[in-house]
């Protein structure tokens, strides 16, 4: 009787004028027990009876949760996953609830999130996957269930799903690719999912080796690059304490494959994917130890090659990813600095009027280069490409990072090897600009007491001690001694007394 009652009653639901009248008389709050029924007949009617009465009303669908709705749905999926009927009524009502916060709360304390990666893998229609699809994507939210989303396995079946599916042609394949795709995403953004993120990356990179390089024409190889490296703020960009994840990225061939897309993408012109990738490879160079692992595999070379693109945000991304690679190693310095080709076009960037970033990020990758060097040869090659003169220039830059940079990579330069630098510096009135800097009022501390740090090494020139003591900067000095700047008032006595020579 109970039975053919809750039947009667999902059927009268189906008319929405008969849905007030179910909502005035309680019926919803009569059905709620039914669900915990071990009839599969009842537990069908009953769920499509409470889902048609409740649909579109946020009030009900409140009050269904606070009654506790949510552990019956999750108990309907776990015991009866096998009943095609009873789980799209159980996912139906997950469908309808998952946007309340309420809702997500409370699925937080249950097991949803394994029920439905065994929905995913058994699902075999595209209407099955699609409810599925939504009642993730709307968990996907909740910081809390996307590490039980991650951690049950959500992107294992996502990628099952996408390698099924991938050189499919049809309109519904192409429509679950997207879902699957924009899912994903959802799963790698979050500020604390880091250590998923990288699980999530390190699947998807695992069925891409499976492959083989060839797969890269793939719908999958597209997913991939869209998701991976669209995504540089989540899982690649690492934290200090994730240098093991970093590892096992290149353990898995991440790097080679990111060079591998981008070459290919050069080809064809896929800007947005272009900049994907150099951003991962971008943050990717950033702790120390991918900087040892990118040189031992010979990224360093890879990405010089590429520089033969012609595209300006290519270009800028290539130079900041090989500056990233240079600071701090001296081995890739002396790579960098004594690669020709690489030094002639540094050059022609320098002086790129017409794109202002290129220009600005190849002075300072030109910096970062001398800079991070202990090699004469590097020194000599620099000064063989004509590329002093424009870091002298780069040291009256109007960004005071850029002149810093530039002022400490002269001064290691000149401590190396200074006869090889004196006639470019002479040229390049290098003496006289780091006057005007210390003259200037409006120059930072920093930039004083760095301009003076040079200065000193230049003093071991005899012709460059001519231009200094010509130029009267001793007088400039002695006022600097009483600067409002305690380092920059030392600065200048230590400067001062070995223009004096009385060090």
């Amino acid at each position: 009787c109970a039975v053919k009652a809750a039947h009667v009653l999902s059927e009268i639901a189906k008319n929405e004028e008969m849905k007030d009248p179910c909502v005035e008389a309680d019926l919803v709050l009569t059905l709620i027990p039914l669900l915990e029924s071990t009839d599969q007949e009842m537990l069908l009617h009953a769920g499509r009876a409470i889902g048609r009465i409740c649909y579109d009303n946020h009030g009900l669908q409140e009050e269904l949760v606070k009654v506790g709705v949510i552990p019956s749905l999750v108990r309907i999926l776990t015991d009866y996953a096998e009943s095609d009927p009873l789980v799209h009524v159980a996912l139906l009502a997950l469908y309808n609830l998952a946007d309340l916060d309420s809702a997500k709360e409370a699925l937080s304390m249950t097991k949803v999130a394994e029920q439905l990666v065994k929905q995913l893998r058994r699902a075999e229609s595209h209407e099955r996957l699609e409810i599925v699809f939504e009642v993730l994507q709307a968990l996907a939210e909740n910081d809390a269930l996307k590490v039980q989303l991650v951690d049950a396995g959500v992107p294992e079946a996502l990628s099952e799903i996408l390698l099924r599916l991938q050189g499919s042609s049809q309109a519904e394949d192409t429509c679950i690719v997207k879902a699957a795709s924009d899912l994903i995403v959802s799963l790698l953004l979050g500020v604390l999912m880091v250590a998923n993120n990288v699980k999530v990356v390190l699947i998807l990179v695992r069925h891409e080796n499976s492959q083989g390089k060839h797969s890269l024409n793939s719908e999958f190889a597209s997913f991939v690059s869209i998701t991976v490296f669209l995504t540089p703020l989540t899982c690649l960009v690492l934290p200090l304490s994730s240098d093991g994840n970093c590892l096992r990225m290149f353990q898995l061939g991440v790097i080679h494959q990111l060079l591998d897309l981008l070459e290919k993408h050069v080809q064809s012109g896929d800007t947005s994917v272009q900049q994907a990738a150099l951003s991962a490879l971008q943050n990717l160079a950033v702790p120390v130890v991918s900087k040892v692992q990118m040189l031992e595999e010979g990224v360093a070379e890879r990405i010089e090659a590429l520089l033969r693109s012609e595209s300006p945000p290519m270009q800028f991304k290539l130079l900041g990813t090989l500056r990233m690679l240079a600071d701090g190693q001296a081995d890739a310095a002396e790579i960098l600095g004594q690669d020709p080709l690489l030094l002639n076009r540094l050059v022609q960037w320098c002086s790129a009027s017409d794109h202002s970033g290129i220009c600005r990020e190849a002075n300072r990758l030109l910096a970062s280069i001398l800079h991070h060097n202990r090699s004469q040869e590097v020194v000599k090659a620099i000064e063989a490409a004509q590329g002093v003169k424009h870091l002298v220039s780069m040291t009256t830059s109007e960004h005071a990072a850029m002149q810093n940079e530039a002022l400490n990579a002269l001064a290691i330069a000149s401590a190396i090897d200074l006869e090889t630098l004196e006639e470019s510096f002479k040229e390049s009135k290098l003496v006289q600009s780091l006057h005007k800097l210390l003259r200037d009022d409006s120059t930072s501390p920093e930039v004083k007491y760095n301009s003076m740090g040079l200065l000193c090494r230049l003093l071991n020139s005899g012709d460059l001690r001519q231009e200094i003591e010509e130029d009267k900067i001793k007088d400039t000095l002695e006022q600097l001694c009483s600067h409002s700047n305690a380092n920059v008032a030392k600065e200048a006595i230590t400067t001062l007394q070995v223009l004096r020579g009385e060090t």
